[in-house]
């Protein structure tokens, strides 16, 4: 019987990181009192980059113009909102959508939308089968990727909180 003791092995489980992330976001929550106080407040591209928040990627498309204006866009109350909803998503699951979006979706797999042209070309189960865990480790490995940015941005707010407020030193 294999046993799931390796601790190296564990830091890197889907659900280690959800835990990190909602303890990140239940911090956040505990630490601001006064959320109307981060109205206003933008959380600058420089903490989020220090942090790792940041995806090269994304950036490299964007101008460094358009890169700054879409950090102003959201302050930091945006993004306290933004972290306690996943977090919501996370522990309750997601909303489902109304009747009619749910059947434009449906209607899309069965015309041969997105989801249909990732099995197109595949002509035998066992390829399917090997596709359908590429698949799987892919978007693991990009929920893994995601949930680690967003606890790194739920610490950053709550450090960002306590200096605005004048506790930098608070609860350590």
């Amino acid at each position: 019987m294999m046993q799931i003791c390796d601790s190296y092995s564990q830091k890197y489980s889907l659900f280690n990181a959800m835990n990190r992330f909602i303890g990140a976001v239940n911090n956040m929550d505990q630490t601001v009192m006064v959320p109307s106080l981060l109205r206003d407040v933008p959380l600058l591209l420089e903490e989020l980059d220090a942090a790792g928040g940041v995806c090269p990627e994304r950036d490299a498309a964007l101008s460094p113009a358009s890169a700054g204006a879409y950090f102003s866009r959201r302050d930091m109350y945006s993004h306290y909102m933004l972290l306690k909803s996943i977090r919501n998503d996370i522990e309750w699951g997601v909303v489902q959508p109304p009747a009619g979006e749910e059947a434009g979706r449906k209607k899309d797999k069965l015309s041969g939308g997105p989801a249909a042209d990732i099995s197109r070309g595949l002509a035998e189960d066992g390829e399917a089968e090997e596709d359908l865990e590429k698949q799987f480790h892919y978007h693991l490995s990009g929920l893994h990727t995601v949930l680690s940015k967003l606890t790194r941005k739920a610490n950053v707010l709550t450090n960002r909180y306590k200096q605005e407020i004048g506790f930098s030193s608070w609860g350590q």
